[in-house]
């Protein structure tokens, strides 16, 4: 059984605000500066402001700007690499906002490079778009300016924020109709080495989710280390179902640093891909020739899947990393890729004369929090946004930079509408007793074991086999969640950690087939019966449970 509470010292102190919003990468950022001009707001961040995803993100932001290209097309190309699971109505309205919202960063003081001639911005092609259409920044920094943008923004707008705090658990009223309804959050203060200083409550007329996803929890991952599911596992906590978990991205080409790499990797980004570059193995021989009419620039599930298959042959003896050549660049890819080519020299490889090495990594969570475009979820007063949300536009796989876009059309969306309205005001109920689920945590020294677990059985490639040794080694974890761990965000982390993992093992587990980023070695082959989204929540004694199976599973 999961913990239906994180266990934390009693609250202290409260606060009151209009909206809070937890995390500030670019959908949360989004949110509250929307917001802000009418309502009073607070970001609740665990970290920095930048030390979520966002700034990390190489390629940059897709958006139908050039005139050969159309809306058609971007729906077309996002569907595609959706594999089924799209809501296509989610996605049209996307695909027609993207523009305005590029445009709106670049009057926000976004610097965009510009495309030659300094007319317009430049626009490059990434895996399994049909146009040019991603603006980026710097070259391969466009999410570190996306981030500076939206900070200077909200800061300048008045939205106040609160460093270094930990979320722990929602806060939940019930309305005058007999509705549930969150009506806050209660928050650790913490130091810099993660000690708890002391927790409060948070009360607020909406409280958005916008914490990013769950990389962390494998072994090897293009996530920054704040990126451990703690969003989705709080939601969850509160009887907010989550969907298409099972769907979780893996970058094809992270850059490999050795057999004994762990934690956040280096991403190599798509656009090199689309700037010509090519995947051979370890003999020489092109990895994508034949395995997609895109060939190297195929949608990411395919060319990881198509790496992965490729490192099992154990070419020439090696088996965990294949090689992209970008190297008629030539020294070109040193102003057009900076971030990749520092991190190249950093394991003595010179990108513009020599071959990279790269292996997939844990990217990005398609699923999330079931929420629409406008932010809502089932839960009057609670919002998603961003990759901690299921909106319905990634589907089993997500088209390379549709993810800045949809963060920043959702967060904008969610920041108007609660500018024109929030629910009203609800007193938090009493806290419930736990008799039969008390608040445990999971011991943080135990976290290696939960992503060598997730790695080793949960990856790329996946089979009943394989799913069922993840589900009883972390099924034995969450036996030894004990009330005897000192609170602290490691030890909340982990336990977050540990649901997110039962969540993902119990979705891709009755999934039998092969679709999208979830592939099954043992059902290699899409399955209409399966042209469905699962759903996942936890019960009211902390078991993981399923719904919207199809008849025949």
């Amino acid at each position: 059984m999961l913990p239906l509470r994180l266990a934390a010292p009693p609250p202290s102190w409260e606060r009151d605000v209009d909206v809070v919003v937890l995390g500030s990468g670019a959908a949360g950022l989004s949110a509250a500066l929307a917001a802000r001009p009418v309502r009073s707001v607070l970001v609740i961040t665990k970290d920095e402001l930048a030390a979520g995803s966002t700034a990390w993100a190489q390629g940059g932001l897709a958006g139908v700007l050039h005139p050969e290209d159309s809306l058609e097309d971007h729906v077309r190309d996002t569907l595609a690499a959706g594999a089924g699971l799209c809501d296509e109505a989610v996605v049209r309205q996307l695909v027609t906002e993207a523009p305005t919202s590029i445009r709106y960063l670049m009057r926000l003081g976004a610097a965009f490079d510009p495309a030659e001639g300094g007319a317009d911005v430049a626009l490059t092609r990434e895996g399994g778009h049909s146009h040019d259409r991603i603006v980026h920044s710097g070259g391969d920094r466009s999410g570190a300016e996306v981030q500076r943008t939206l900070d200077e923004s909200a800061i300048g707008a008045g939205v106040e924020v609160t460093s270094r705090a930990f979320a722990l658990d929602l806060l939940i009223g019930t309305a005058p109709d007999g509705t549930r309804q969150v009506v806050g959050v209660a928050v650790a203060l913490v130091g810099p080495t993660g000690e708890v200083l002391s927790v409060g409550h948070v009360t607020a007329r909406a409280v958005v989710i916008a914490c990013g996803g769950y990389g962390q929890v494998f072994a090897s991952t293009s996530n920054p280390p704040a990126v451990t599911g703690d969003g989705l596992a709080l939601a969850m906590r509160a009887g907010v179902p989550a969907a298409d978990v099972e769907f979780v991205q893996f970058h094809p080409t992270v850059l490999w640093t050795g057999p004994d790499a762990r934690g956040q990797q280096a991403l190599v980004s798509e656009a090199v891909r689309g700037e010509g570059a090519i995947l051979f193995d370890a003999a020489g021989r092109r990895v994508m020739a034949g395995a997609h009419p895109l060939e190297d620039l195929a949608p990411r599930d395919v060319v990881a899947a198509a790496i992965t298959r490729r490192m099992a042959d154990a070419v020439e003896g090696v088996d965990d990393h294949v090689f992209l050549d970008a190297t008629h660049l030539g020294e070109r890819f040193y102003t057009r890729f900076p971030s990749i080519t520092e991190a190249c020299r950093s394991i003595g490889i010179d990108p513009a004369h020599e071959r990279i090495p790269v292996a997939p990594a844990s990217h990005y969570a398609c699923g999330g929090i079931r929420a629409g475009l406008d932010g809502a979820t089932s839960l009057r007063g609670l919002y998603a946004a961003g990759e901690v949300s299921r909106t319905g536009v990634h589907g089993a796989n997500r088209l390379a930079s549709n993810s800045l876009t949809e963060s920043i059309v959702t967060g904008t969306r969610v920041g108007r509408d609660l500018a024109w309205e929030v629910p009203d005001r609800v007193d938090p109920d009493p806290l419930p007793p736990l008799p039969t689920v008390p608040e445990r945590l999971l011991d943080p020294d135990r976290l290696r074991e939960v992503r060598a677990v997730m790695s080793r059985h949960v990856a790329v490639l996946r089979s009943a086999a394989s799913l069922a040794s993840a589900a009883g080694a972390v099924g034995s974890m969450a036996r030894t969640l004990t009330d005897d761990v000192p609170p602290s965000v490691r030890a909340w982390e982990a336990t977050n950690l540990l649901t997110v993992a039962s969540a993902v093992i119990a979705a891709a587990s009755v999934r039998t087939e092969s679709r999208g980023c979830h592939r099954r070695s043992d059902f290699p082959d899409p399955d209409d019966r399966w042209r469905t989204s699962i759903d996942v929540h936890l019960d009211a004694v902390g078991s993981v449970q399923l719904s919207g199976l199809p008849d025949t599973a």
